[in-house]
């Protein structure tokens, strides 16, 4: 036999909900589930089994594309718990050189992150009662000693907290080599627990809260007064603002101070130097709403203008551009991301999906479930754009019937230059049908041969409903407005993964 050779079969790769799906390369699948992780339990994935997962994947990638990726989630994607698994897990295989300890310095950005790696570290290898967290990876220890050197009073007395492993616990263990006296009078008031009380907003308002007054009215005035102080003070950072907006509004204080506070919220450069998910917007916003004061509306306007900052660096999407964007409302999007949070997939995929939209001059917008319908909306109010596609949710049904965003275009011949699907990526199809997304690409291709299609994965369960290596398919993985950096990169004939492994380590 020459030509009619046999092949090996293909195992049937199926996803979450059995229908069609394709496997990504170990890196890709990396990837995905590291940038979309909190660590806590999924709709189909509990937090164990990601944790199993990525641990599994680590071992068959290159261990300076994991160093790279838990850098991009650190400093990108703004995570803080997954970096400091990829550093300690790393530890375990990676010998020979200074890399475990480079990274751990690098991803170690606050002083809580320290303590943080120990008591992962402790768990990663069962360590239990005194000693926990004996035997340290000397790259570790390394870097953890470098990171100790980044920090000054303030920072360690923030998050200097009772916990299993505290901030002495760590510079016994770790053995910091003091850059200076002022440092080593710092690391000599931590081992003698007499750090300075840092002045924030919780330290403030529980001495307060200590004090004695004459009347109910009279502690409210003080209240208001202090949050004024705050305010004006600059020492009210970024993140606590917008989740004390409530706080800031109910207890009365003046127009100067908020209108302080939303020239803040809405100034270009604290939004950058902040680094909010685009979701800590959504939740401020939706707070909001139920609160009894005439500057709610004010407020809720300087949320937009903070948001759409996070959309100024959008590029590739000009008039001319012809995009379809298409939000997964089905029920495995609406889990929350952490037993902390209300924030779902489902909400996360809606800021992107509008923060792009508000970047469009020729778009079409829907979402989808049973079925896929069109909901137009301005492109202004992005916050706003998010709550209308929220309240109709339940008008497209709870399946992920993603094909029919490519079925409609193929029925009404529509071109369209880009296709952006926010998802979970277990795509399938409850209607009876034969139809599937893979197979409706690749006739849409014949009508739009220059279109392509961008799985926007939500979830990171490792599984994809399109090829990603044909067919002008990408996927982007994440929960940060970074991830609009990746359409970029493929603009200029990159991915995702280009993206990462370009870091310099």
């Amino acid at each position: 036999m020459k030509f009619n050779l046999s092949i090996k079969r293909q195992k049937k790769v199926v996803n979450h909900e059995g229908a069609k799906a394709f496997v990504l390369t170990p890196e890709l699948e990396l990837y995905t589930a590291v940038v979309t992780t909190a660590l806590n339990n999924q709709f189909y994935e509990d937090g164990a089994k990601r944790l199993q997962r990525i641990r599994e994947l680590m071992v068959k990638a290159d261990a300076a594309f994991v160093a790279k990726l838990a850098v991009y989630a650190r400093e990108q994607m703004h995570l803080r718990s997954v970096p400091l698994v990829l550093a300690v897990e790393l530890a375990r295989h990676h010998k020979g050189d200074d890399l475990v300890s480079c990274l751990t310095e690098r991803i170690v950005q606050r002083a809580d992150e320290i303590t943080e790696l120990l008591a992962f570290y402790s768990q990663a290898n069962a360590r239990t009662a005194v000693k926990r967290l004996n035997k340290l990876s000397k790259q570790l220890q390394k870097g953890l000693a470098a990171a100790f050197n980044k920090f000054d009073e303030y920072q360690f007395a923030k998050y200097n907290r009772a916990a299993q492993v505290t901030l002495k616990d760590a510079l016994f263990l770790v053995h910091p080599k003091a850059k200076d006296e002022t440092q080593q009078a710092l690391f000599d008031k931590i081992v003698q627990g007499e750090l300075d009380t840092p002045y924030t907003w919780e330290t403030e308002l529980s001495a307060l809260g200590q004090l004695r007054y004459a009347s109910e009215a009279v502690k409210q005035a003080a209240i208001s007064e202090k949050w004024e102080e705050l305010i004006f003070s600059n020492r009210l950072g970024y993140m606590a603002t917008l989740r004390n907006l409530r706080n800031i509004l109910e207890t009365g204080v003046s127009t100067a101070a908020i209108n302080a506070v939303c020239d803040y919220l809405s100034d270009a450069g604290a939004v950058a130097r902040s680094r909010q998910l685009p979701f800590r917007f959504l939740s401020a916003y939706r707070e909001l709403k139920a609160v009894q004061s005439g500057y709610v509306s004010k407020v809720l306007e300087a949320l937009e203008k903070a948001v759409i900052q996070s959309a100024a660096n959008i590029a590739g999407y000009d008039e001319a551009t012809r995009v379809v964007i298409a939000a997964d409302v089905s029920g495995s999007m609406q889990r929350t991301i952490s037993t902390k949070s209300k924030v779902q997939n489902y909400d996360i995929g809606l800021m992107l999906a509008m923060l792009l939209q508000h970047r469009c001059g020729n778009v079409i917008t829907g979402m989808f479930g049973d079925k896929w319908k069109v909901i137009n909306v301005p492109r202004s109010n992005i916050l706003a754009n998010v709550e209308e596609f929220h309240r109709r949710e339940g008008e497209v049904g709870y399946s992920t019937n993603g094909y029919l965003v490519i079925k409609d275009l193929l029925d009404r011949r529509q071109v369209a230059d880009k296709v952006m699907i926010f998802t979970d990526a277990q795509l399938w199809n409850s209607n009876g049908t034969t139809e599937n997304i893979a197979d409706l690409w690749k006739q849409y291709k014949r009508i739009a041969p220059a279109a392509k299609i961008y799985l926007f994965d939500l979830a990171g369960l490792g599984k994809v409903p399109l090829n990603v290596e044909r067919d002008d398919v990408y996927l982007v993985a994440g929960w940060s407005d970074k991830i609009f950096d990746v359409l970029n990169a493929v603009e200029q004939g990159g991915d995702a993964l280009q993206v990462i492994n370009a870091i310099a380590l």
